[in-house]
């Protein structure tokens, strides 16, 4: 999978959903919604590890929802960075990658 191809197809699915549902997405959105996914993998996270009420889900529902959430998470990350120019590939070779032993 290409990052920057995801990035642009994860845009191109938010600006839809915004378009569908009147949603200015300002800078707070883009920190609000994504708070709003972590609280719901948060949510997904205990019921799988069996501290917090399955709410009748069976076990394969919340593993599927765990992973479900953990990708909107990412998603709303990559949103987030683009709409205020980050570019995640760069950033990440900086912060993480450059402490590799082969470079």
């Amino acid at each position: 999978m290409d990052l920057g191809q995801l990035i642009d197809d994860v845009e191109e699915v938010s600006q839809g959903y915004a378009r569908r549902h009147g949603i200015d997405r300002d800078d707070a959105w883009f920190l609000l919604k994504l708070q709003e996914e972590v609280g719901e993998l948060t949510q997904a996270f205990l019921m799988r590890a069996g501290q917090a009420r399955s709410k009748g889900y069976s076990a394969q529902e919340i593993e599927g929802q765990f992973r479900a959430e953990l990708a909107d998470v990412l998603c709303h990350v990559l949103l987030m960075a683009r709409h205020h120019g980050v570019n995640l590939e760069e950033e990440v070779e900086q912060k993480w990658l450059v402490r590799l032993p082969n470079r």
